[in-house]
């Protein structure tokens, strides 16, 4: 039977490329299922409908965990059918079980995933605004529209782009838990945490100078990254995180691995995630 549209068969091998980095572009639905499995047997045919019927707004990946056991350790798989929402290189959200199809639906849409339109009745984007320009016109929006937290998201990445962390933090601490876990919240709290760290900094000069005579400072070398990040040399700074992870992997339990997830998700230059991503890859694999 020719497998649907929009759904593969993950393997350990090509799960970074076809996976991680592609859920950088279109979400991935990852099913871990095995065949002596019953109610596997029940949920994914739901899955793969869906796949199709939702024509490219996400991707299904089923995991046969008898075959992919590292894949399924990974994820702490403990039983099946287990389904993972993985976006932007990170997992976002799951559920465990068989679920209803209507169940899987009412998922997929509180993660903004809809049936995809005809590519001709697709709206054309429009020009993006200067980041304080963005601020003026969602504080607009939020004032004729204060019941809606999605415009206060918004309003928190605009602001954290023109460096007003306070009030961007007040604005993410209020949204709701349905929003929590949200790409954009995730994106926003990545980027308050470099910036955090970027105001009580020492310069990037002093800091140059300390890794000069010390390269194994990861302190300093992570100090320095996020001023690189927040001030826009985004690929000098994945470049320091990278290094970090080079000479310790387990340095301040594991920072040198988050500090890379969370810069992936702050850059907005997907073909530079992409490429770190793999650098990344070929450290820890």
């Amino acid at each position: 039977m020719t497998e649907p549209a929009h759904v593969f068969d993950a393997v350990t091998e090509t799960f970074e490329a076809e996976v991680l980095q592609k859920s950088l572009q279109t979400p991935v639905l990852v099913d871990f299922w095995a065949p002596w499995c019953g109610p596997c047997k029940t949920l994914g045919p739901v899955l793969e409908k869906l796949a199709g019927e939702y024509n490219g707004s996400f991707l299904l990946a089923k995991v046969d965990v008898d075959k992919e056991q590292e894949i399924g350790a990974a994820f702490q798989i403990r039983s099946v059918p287990t389904v993972f929402l993985v976006k932007g290189g990170q997992i976002v959200d799951g559920f465990p079980g068989a679920v209803p199809e209507g169940q899987v639906r009412e998922f997929l849409k509180q993660h903004g995933i809809e049936p995809a339109a005809a590519a001709n009745d697709e709206p054309e984007a429009p020009p993006a605004l200067d980041p304080h320009a963005a601020v003026l016109e969602l504080r607009k929006a939020v004032e004729a529209e204060p019941e809606k937290p999605e415009l206060k998201l918004d309003l928190a990445l605009a602001l954290l782009k023109t460096g007003a962390a306070g009030e961007a933090e007040t604005l993410l601490q209020a949204l709701p838990a349905n929003l929590a876990t949200d790409e954009r919240a995730l994106r926003a709290r990545a980027r308050l945490g470099f910036l955090a760290l970027a105001k009580d900094a020492p310069p990037a000069e002093v800091l140059e100078t300390v890794l000069a005579a010390n390269p194994d400072d990861l302190r300093a070398r992570h100090l320095l990254g996020a001023l690189q990040l927040v001030s826009g040399k985004e690929e000098p700074a994945l470049a320091q995180f990278l290094e970090m992870l080079r000479r310790d992997r387990t340095y301040a339990e594991g920072l040198p691995r988050k500090a890379l997830v969370d810069a992936f998700l702050v850059v907005e230059d997907a073909a530079l995630v992409g490429q770190y991503r793999r650098k990344m890859a070929s450290l820890l694999f």
